[in-house]
């Protein structure tokens, strides 16, 4: 990727930039699928900040511009949940999403996670043995990002007749 573009932590400060860029970035799945009360459109900023308070937020900054954000949380069974891979619109095509993905990866495998989701903040954190995530069926270009990561299809559940969220999941 030939821009300057950093990945970090997210903290609260970001919040609200990553529910702004989020609610931009999902209005062509809301699009794509009929739906525009999707949780990513309705989630709240005490949501999202409680979100990263309870797991791990990156950003990718441009500059100070937040151009793209990735959550995820493990759980106790060891199971590393990733959520809201978002990237600008003007900034997708450049292998800032993968680069997101390698990163908060890195980050549970690593072992940096210093807190199970229990929210007391004092147990260690459970061996990563995978990493899951979902889409909507009709993702293509996510689906597409996720299987050349090495992510395979476990799961489909249909959430109605416009929805089936596809989960995908590779050992850690």
């Amino acid at each position: 990727m030939g821009l300057s573009v950093t990945i970090s932590a997210a903290d609260a400060r970001d919040a609200e930039h990553i529910l702004k860029l989020q609610y931009l970035c999902y209005q062509s799945e809301a699009e794509l699928y009929g739906d525009w009360s999707i949780e990513p459109l309705t989630q709240s900023l005490d949501a999202l900040r409680a979100e990263l308070e309870e797991g791990q937020g990156l950003v990718a900054r441009l500059g100070d511009e937040v151009v793209a954000s990735v959550r995820a949380c493990v759980d106790e069974d060891g199971t590393v949940r990733i959520a809201k891979l978002i990237v600008h619109p003007r900034m997708r095509r450049h292998g800032l999403g993968g680069r997101l993905l390698d990163a908060i990866e890195r980050h549970f495998a690593e072992g940096a996670a210093t807190s199970a989701p229990t929210g007391t903040g004092t147990e260690a954190a459970p061996p990563v043995k995978r990493f899951q995530l979902f889409t909507g069926h009709r993702s293509e270009v996510n689906l597409r990002l996720y299987r050349s990561k090495g992510y395979a299809q476990v799961a489909t559940r249909e959430l109605g007749p416009r929805l089936t969220l596809v989960t995908l999941e590779k050992a850690a």
